[in-house]
């Protein structure tokens, strides 16, 4: 994503597993994937990171009625007059390791630290003389090396650009269709992330095509082989004026994410075209109250989306070839839960099979304010244009 500077299978949560880099010390880990940092995100199971990127901490009570509970960026700081509006709502924050932040590393404000953003693209020359090749991984790894010898107590934010999702892409210059760089760059960051904006892009090869939102998250948590923490960035606004997603392409966007493996989801909230607005999201009711309303059903599903993903549950049919239907399982509080995405335009009959399905058990369709019975072990429902099913079963 880019602002002053830029930021920014169906596979598993791999919440179990051990990410060996950033970790102050061992510690054994419970369904969040945060206790390995003293300082890092909270530990509750039900915290889950819904983030802004580089916003005003002024805005932040706007922010937080909306259900993002971290900001991750401060323009040119953090300063400390940032840090204290910060303070005064609660809201936590990645940043930048400068002076003034070391200086506050007992903070519990502060939850990690940001690194090089998007290093895997081409970067600016000196003098506005064009662009040159992107950050080598070995500088990014070292700069991951000096931040955690600095506070090894938080974990390092570390947000890649649209290649991981988009081979096309050609803004990595020389290293552009080099997607095998990626498992290099993600030993520089504990929490990897990547930002792809498919509906409001330029390019007619990708544009109106939210299903690159997941295969991007699915690609990074293949490349990380479960080791790393993955976030990933999702678009809300017209950003460049080519487009925008509807609420419920966002809906979709959001799901596809969650359902192939992401751990965080950051909203890039800026609009360039056809005006400069920073914080295009708050001056847009209708998409503020879909967004809002998607951050709290995250936030209800938080302990079940935490838990460990149920490898090899289900099996998802689509009664229309080109739109097939992704989906997950998860188990907690006594309830077994799936959640089911399109990933492509179009309508279609999908039949999951889910083992252990018992009979007569029902099929809450959370939000939905409807029951499915299933049979023989599978049930039935339709999918429109970019619908999200999420069901329960108890």
């Amino acid at each position: 994503m880019i602002i002053g500077r830029q930021v920014l299978t169906t596979c598993a949560l791999l919440l179990a597993a051990t990410i060996a880099a950033g970790a102050d010390e061992a510690k054994p880990q419970g369904s969040s994937p945060y206790v390995q940092w003293k300082n890092g995100p909270p530990k509750d199971e039900s915290y889950f990171p819904i983030v802004v990127w580089d916003q005003e901490p002024s805005d932040a009570p706007r922010y937080q009625k909306a259900g993002f509970n971290l900001y991750n960026g401060l323009w040119m700081g953090p300063t400390e007059a940032q840090l204290a509006e910060l303070k005064k709502h609660g809201m936590h924050v990645i940043c930048d390791q400068n002076a003034v932040g070391l200086a506050h590393k007992d903070d519990p404000i502060i939850v990690g630290w940001l690194q090089e953003d998007e290093p895997d693209n081409s970067q600016s020359l000196p003098g506005g003389k064009g662009y040159g090749p992107p950050i080598l991984p070995a500088k990014i790894i070292k700069i991951y090396e000096a931040m955690r010898k600095a506070d090894p107590t938080r974990p390092v934010f570390l947000g890649f650009g649209q290649s991981v999702a988009w081979d096309g892409y050609n803004g990595r210059g020389e290293r552009s269709g080099h997607p095998e760089d990626y498992a290099e760059y993600a030993k520089g960051g504990d929490i990897v992330a990547f930002d792809v904006y498919p509906v409001s892009h330029g390019e007619r090869e990708i544009k109106g095509k939210p299903e690159y939102v997941g295969l991007g998250v699915e690609r990074l948590v293949k490349w990380t082989g479960g080791r790393k923490i993955v976030w990933n960035t999702v678009e809300c606004t017209a950003i460049d004026g080519a487009g925008k997603a509807t609420p419920k392409q966002v809906k979709a966007e959001v799901w596809m994410s969650l359902v192939h493996g992401s751990q965080g989801i950051q909203y890039f909230v800026h609009e360039f075209k056809p005006r400069e607005n920073d914080h295009a999201l708050l001056d847009d009711p209708k998409m503020l109250a879909a967004v809002t309303a998607i951050n709290k059903q995250i936030h209800e599903l938080a302990p079940a989306l935490n838990s460990p993903t149920v490898k090899d549950a289900l099996k998802v049919e689509s009664s229309n070839k080109d739109v097939p239907v992704a989906a997950m399982v998860k188990k907690h509080g006594g309830a077994t839960y799936v959640f089911a995405v399109p990933m492509k335009a179009g309508a279609t009959e999908a039949v999951i099979t889910l083992d252990g399905l018992p009979a007569g058990a029902k099929v809450e369709v959370l939000g939905e304010d409807r029951k499915i019975e299933p049979a023989d072990g599978k049930f039935q429902d339709h999918f429109g244009d970019w619908d999200v099913h999420l069901y329960r079963i108890k």
